[in-house]
């Protein structure tokens, strides 16, 4: 079972639960994913910081990681 990630997970944690998150991070508009010191953000911080909308993300990545889980 797939833990459902909230807007508190740091985005360093969130990529090492699954690398290819960072597709989805990046299609957003969340190009810094690789910078040492995004690794230490939270998934919120990250996107106040790129005016993003945070539960639209959080939504895209948990419903990314449920679809993994079926296949």
């Amino acid at each position: 079972m797939v833990k459902m990630i909230t807007k508190d997970v740091l985005i360093g944690e969130l990529l090492r639960m699954d690398p290819s998150i960072a597709a989805i991070l990046m299609a957003s508009g969340m190009h810094c994913v690789g910078c040492p010191s995004a690794q230490m953000e939270s998934l919120e911080e990250a996107a106040m910081v790129h005016m993003m909308d945070c539960d639209q993300l959080v939504d895209r990545i948990n419903e990314y990681l449920a679809t993994k889980e079926e296949a």
